[in-house]
This record gives structure tokens, sequence and C-alpha cells, in this order.
């Protein structure tokens, strides 16, 4: 069975491979996330997607590298991770109420074979209405300051979530089904 190697540090996509008994091998890439003018998100995703695997698999040529990268987006604005609270509360306060999307951009490489597959997954989420003091008392929980949006769905920002359409391990960080299919289709690599 090829090796996994996931070419990130986020604990969350970890977490999410790790509910199915797969030991990641996480090897964070070191590429700088920068995010082009003029291009659709689903782009943007993918291209840095792609970027942290071909940036990770120079060193893991046998093995399959999963890149991942995930965007939040309102009215077309991407909303990355916030800089201090200021901007978390600028960010939540955009959200409330309204319904946003969360684009997760995948690379799936495996350089010995010269495969790679490169994929994005969308999920909407629809905020509740959130009061000034709701998103103050949020941000004094120091979750939304390493977050895409300013939130964590899997965390104490459940609250403030009223519904999604769409994948929810999408919204964590890693659209599981989208990565399950792939790796069977492209590298016959069962997850479940």
């Amino acid at each position: 069975m090829d090796r996994l190697i996931l070419a990130s540090g986020s604990p969350r996509r970890k977490e999410i491979l790790e509910k199915y008994n797969i030991k990641p091998i996480i090897v964070k890439s070191d590429i700088e996330e920068k995010i082009s003018e003029g291009e659709m998100p689903e782009q943007i995703a993918m291209s840095l997607a792609l970027h942290k695997a071909l940036d990770v698999s120079k060193n893991y040529k046998n093995d399959i590298v999963i890149g991942a990268d995930t965007i939040v987006v309102i009215n077309g604005l991407i909303l990355g991770k916030p800089a201090n609270k200021e901007d978390a509360f600028n960010m939540l306060s955009m959200l409330s109420g309204k319904e946003h999307k969360v684009i997760t951009g995948v690379a799936l490489i495996k350089e010995v074979t010269n495969t790679k597959v490169i994929e994005y997954e969308v999920t909407k989420v629809q905020f509740r209405k959130l009061s000034e003091d709701k998103i103050e008392n949020y941000i004094l929980t120091g979750e939304p300051f390493d977050k895409a949006g300013a939130y964590a769905i899997q965390g104490i920002g459940a609250i403030l979530v009223e519904n999604i359409v769409g994948c929810y391990s999408n919204v964590v960080g890693l659209p599981l089904t989208k990565i399950d299919k792939l790796l069977y289709k492209y590298f016959d690599y069962k997850i479940l």
C-alpha cells in the first residue's frame, strides 16, 4: 500500500484522515501562499494546493502526496486568516447573517508514475445573524486566529453556523469524499 504524505501542517486535515486509521506522514510545505488578483477563487485554491504538493513531492517521489488549500469567499472577496482581533471582528461581521462559500483546492501527486490530479470542492455555509457581543466573545476564545474566515466549524465556531449545503469535512479543510474518490480512481487506494 502506498504511503500518504500530507503536505500540510493543519492538525484538522491530519485528524480527518486519522479517523480512517490512515497515519499520513506530515510534511509542511514552505511555499509562500500568494493570491493573484483577478483569478477565480477556485483557481487560487487549486493553484495553492498544487504548489504545496509539488514542493513536498520532490522528496517523496514514490508516495502519494496530498496538497490542500481552503479559502472562504463572500461576495467575491477572499477571506484568509485574520491578522489580529480587529481583522477577525471585521470578517465575522461580514459573514454574519449571510451565506458564503468554502472552497478547498486539492492536488494529489505521485511523481514516480507522473500522476497529478487537481480538483476543488465548494460548500455553502449560512451564518446566523451575530451580535457584536457574540462576535467579541467568540474572538476571546482565541479560535479564529489560524482559520480562514476567522471561524472553525468543528470547534466553538459551530454555534455561528445556521446550516451548510455540501461537504462538511470540506469546511474543516479536507473534502474527504472527493479525496476518497480521487485516491481510488487514480491511485487504486481505498480509504475505507
